[in-house]
């Protein structure tokens, strides 16, 4: 499987750069394998195409403002600092540095409005520990939405709301389950209601989740690893709807690598980099619900795998004529 099979042309004003106020109002895009028909609704009617009573697997990670803005404490030279994950020796995070050449070993940096400080552990291995009090929540009055680099605009206090899906629990992630904004607690609710069930799992979702694959021949790309759990609980209803074949809608691509990863024989927590391309055997998820994805990156490969290379670039060069908004702000898909 070639790189070059997973490029296409997106004109540039269909990247969405602010959210829907009314996140109902996104346009749905159904395919339908089977049959290959592609029908065109709005977000608010997607239980209209859920067969009775699925189980819709839903990524409760939150994004966490991991964009911190400081100054150094010797020189005032402005740094960047954006958290990549937390390390386990305390306050102690790996993370992105800029201008990294000029940023040495031991170097203070403070935050203005903020008693928290960081020092700099070692720059080549990116690692940083904080101190100060109440590190935890001045981190995160301090930090800045990490909106994803194809967003050309600085993030504002909306984005706070409207990056986080409304059943975000286990702080985490540096990107958002975007499949999950389209979701509003009156929906969960008719859903429920009408006989669907939500049963959530967890994978926080780390940088390199922006980074398209380079490789010419995708199987040789090394997949990025990111920690995931889901409950005894959880895994008993996921297990149950396996048995009783009801249909297990992944809502996002990260709900379905926890699926697929613990089908597969994975333990309940732990971490994964199952890179999902075309040719790989499903073995939990019937349905999944995502956003439209960049080019040569690793979801649209999985996106491909699951609905056919032919039926989904068939998709892609519908949704761009019909000027669907694209990436994380953007329309979403479901793919029966």
């Amino acid at each position: 499987m070639k790189l070059k099979h997973f490029i296409y042309e997106l004109p540039e004003p269909l990247i969405a750069q602010e959210p829907l106020l009314d996140r109902l109002q996104a346009r749905l895009m159904v395919i339908d394998r089977s049959k290959k028909r592609i029908q065109h609704d709005r977000f608010e009617n997607i239980s209209r195409y859920l067969p009775a009573q699925s189980v819709l697997v839903l990524n409760n990670s939150k994004v966490i403002p991991a964009r911190l803005k400081g100054v150094k404490e010797r020189s005032g030279g402005n740094v960047e600092i954006f958290l990549l994950r937390k390390l386990p020796q305390g306050p102690v995070y790996e993370v992105l540095m800029r201008p990294t050449r000029r940023i040495k070993d031991g170097d203070v940096i403070q935050f203005p409005g903020s008693p928290v400080k960081a020092v700099v552990v070692d720059v080549l291995k990116r690692v940083v520990r904080f101190s100060g009090p109440d590190i935890s929540r001045q981190i995160l009055s301090v930090g800045h939405v990490p909106l994803p680099p194809y967003i050309k605009r600085a993030d504002k206090a909306s984005d706070r709301v409207y990056y986080q899906t409304v059943y975000a629990r286990h702080a985490g992630s540096v990107a958002a389950p975007t499949a999950g904004l389209h979701f509003t607690k009156p929906l969960l609710k008719r859903l429920k209601k009408e006989g669907h069930e939500c049963v959530p799992v967890t994978l926080h979702i780390n940088y390199a989740t922006f980074k398209p694959v380079e490789e010419e021949d995708v199987a040789t790309h090394k997949m990025h690893r990111e920690s995931y759990s889901v409950s005894p609980a959880g895994y008993e209803k996921i297990r149950a709807a396996r048995e009783t074949g009801r249909a297990l809608c992944a809502v996002g691509t990260t709900s379905c690598r926890v699926l697929e990863t613990v089908s597969a024989g994975g333990a309940l927590k732990g971490s994964t980099e199952l890179f999902i391309y075309p040719g790989y055997r499903f073995r939990a998820v019937d349905h999944l619900l995502t956003n439209f994805h960049l080019p040569q990156s690793s979801l649209l490969m999985l996106v491909y795998a699951f609905g056919g290379m032919t039926l989904m670039k068939r998709a892609y060069r519908e949704a761009i004529r019909q000027e669907y908004r694209f990436y994380s702000y953007g329309d979403a898909m479901l793919i029966l």
